[in-house]
């Protein structure tokens, strides 16, 4: 399916994207323009970097935020206790797991989380996760842009979803 054409059949899956505590703007708008056109759900767990408004982040947005769908999240702990309660799993993306994420079998409603641009997320969120996952990158870089890392990975998702 190429998910450029408009004219393809709708997606068939209720991914969310989780982000833990965001610190840049740019990053988060980017995100929700990419969750907008991959008909997934934005959540954004406070406290963040910034103001959560248009103007942050309209920029890397655009007019795509008119289509996003977001859920905002005042802890980590409301998130949880929604999570828990939509029995959804925990998909942890993490410079720190062993299991690349192609080598995962992603479900149609999978939230992806994805930590702090700064620090990632901490051990006791870490623990809660049903399955943590690595984008495979040269031992010398640190690390993706979060922004970069997440389309790679709802990337695959989806295209996952899209052909069972």
């Amino acid at each position: 399916m190429n998910l450029l054409n408009r004219s393809a059949k709708p997606m068939t899956h209720d991914l969310h994207i989780a982000l833990y505590q965001p610190e840049i703007p740019g990053n988060t708008g980017a995100i929700l323009r990419l969750a907008a056109c991959f008909s997934a759900t934005v959540d954004i767990i406070r406290p963040i970097g910034f103001e959560l408004s248009d103007k942050t982040l309209k920029r890397a947005g655009m007019d795509y935020l008119e289509i996003a769908a977001i859920r905002e999240h005042a802890d980590f702990a409301a998130f949880e206790g929604r999570r828990r309660a939509s029995g959804r799993r925990l998909v942890l993306m993490t410079t720190k797991a062993e299991t690349p994420y192609t080598a995962f079998s992603f479900h149609r409603d999978d939230i992806l989380m994805f930590g702090r641009e700064s620090a990632g997320v901490p051990e006791s969120v870490r623990a809660l996760a049903d399955a943590e996952l690595r984008i495979p990158i040269r031992p010398e870089a640190r690390s993706l842009n979060l922004g970069m890392s997440a389309a790679i990975t709802l990337s695959e998702a989806v295209r996952q979803i899209s052909a069972t």
